[in-house]
């Protein structure tokens, strides 16, 4: 009997649930922006502060989670507990005690602080329970926190007339509860690496193995192109209606599009059970990437062709997403696996900040058709260096 066989069988759906409900989080503020608008007499246009606050916090939380070893020297579940009740006090705390945009932002921040003790924990947490299968453990993983990403956009369709408090609520109470079950019905996996002290030097050495290098950097090539794609679907969906006289509705396309991407995580993570983590990152990357270099196109084309190019794009530009990961948790030395997960996830999210600025910032010269050929940098590097690891496999 392999020790695969030997996990009981809700190991991966409380896991599933926890990461779901702790990144729900994530973007609470964003689904409830304009309400937050109205109640703290905000300027327009503070949806992108917001984001930003989060995404900082998860940077500098991470970079701290990372240099101090935190999932590897200590429980990884205890771990996921903490950080979901303080991210969801924090969370909270926006409808308790936030009376301008500083201390809106502020509470924000300190979220995306303790998400680092979600995200990435819960990718340690996998790791420690599949040894085999990780691929596809991953592929649920992530795939759960696409659709917490989606969900805003979920909430602007069907969800005008709930009260943004109860938004708040509802997310904190759901990160608890997914820390409380997390801790109470998945102990230390079996895989897990006991007695890890601190290393001021861990990181230097994590990245002196040349496989955990490529991985690492197909891992970066990946996240320039996709946060900063799902931040411009909307954006996309909007250009395309004004340039074809069209009337897709935004925000129900915009979730479609996003949550095709959890599809993308599951069906690449049994896909990778046969195939292998690497050629199914290659793959997803490549398709992503043709999606980039052939997007000015999108816009000339039929509603129907537009949406299944959109479905296409937003299937597989996440869909290599676990499997980067997969192959990020095997090629690091075993005993920092949880810190490797947790600096990657902090330069890769890093990268986001800087890839949606620059769009933003060439949107006015080159034009919302054109500028998403930018993203083809991303996919480019990833590629080469994810070759790498193929050539060697």
């Amino acid at each position: 009997m392999t020790n695969q066989q030997k996990v009981p069988i809700y190991i991966l759906p409380v896991i599933v649930f926890a990461q779901f409900a702790g990144t729900s989080l994530w973007f609470a503020g964003n689904a409830i922006v304009g309400d937050l608008q109205v109640a703290l007499q905000l300027e327009a246009g503070v949806i992108g502060d917001i984001t930003a606050a989060v995404q900082f916090g998860f940077i500098i939380g991470t970079l701290i989670f990372a240099f101090l070893s935190i999932a590897d020297r200590f429980s990884p579940s205890k771990v996921f507990l903490i950080s979901a009740v303080l991210g969801a006090l924090f969370n909270l705390a926006v409808y308790l005690f936030a009376r301008d945009l500083f201390s809106l932002l502020l509470l924000r921040f300190a979220t995306g602080f303790f998400l680092a003790g979600i995200y990435p924990v819960g990718m340690k947490i996998a790791s420690d329970w599949y040894a085999q299968g990780l691929g596809k453990a991953l592929g649920y993983l992530v795939g759960a926190l696409v659709l917490g990403t989606a969900f805003p956009h979920l909430l602007k369709v069907f969800g005008q007339t709930l009260p943004w408090e109860m938004i708040l609520w509802t997310t904190s109470g759901l990160a608890i509860l997914g820390g409380i079950l997390l801790s109470i019905l998945v102990p230390d996996g079996p895989n897990r690496k006991a007695g890890v002290k601190f290393e001021w030097n861990a990181l230097p050495k994590i990245f002196g193995f040349k496989e955990f290098r490529a991985a690492a950097f197909g891992y970066f090539g990946h996240m320039w192109e996709l946060y900063t794609f799902w931040a411009f679907t909307p954006l996309i969906l909007n250009t395309y209606n004004e340039l074809n006289q069209t009337s897709l509705d935004v925000s129900l396309w915009s979730f479609i599009i996003i949550t095709t991407g959890t599809l993308g995580c599951i069906v690449g993570g049994y896909i990778s059970l046969k195939k292998g983590s690497a050629k199914v990152a290659f793959g997803m990357l490549l398709v992503s990437g043709c999606c980039c270099l052939l997007s000015p196109l999108f816009f000339q084309l039929s509603s129907n062709l537009f949406l299944v190019g959109m479905l296409i794009w937003g299937f597989t530009v996440v869909g290599d997403s676990p499997q980067f990961s997969t192959i990020v948790a095997k090629t690091a030395p075993s005993l920092y696996i949880g810190t490797a997960l947790t600096i990657v996830n902090c330069i890769g999210f890093a990268l986001t900040i800087v890839s949606i600025q620059v769009l933003n910032y060439l949107q006015s010269i080159l034009g919302v058709s054109n500028v998403f050929l930018v993203l083809l940098i991303g996919p480019l590097i990833g590629l080469f260096s994810i070759q790498k690891i193929l050539s060697k496999s």
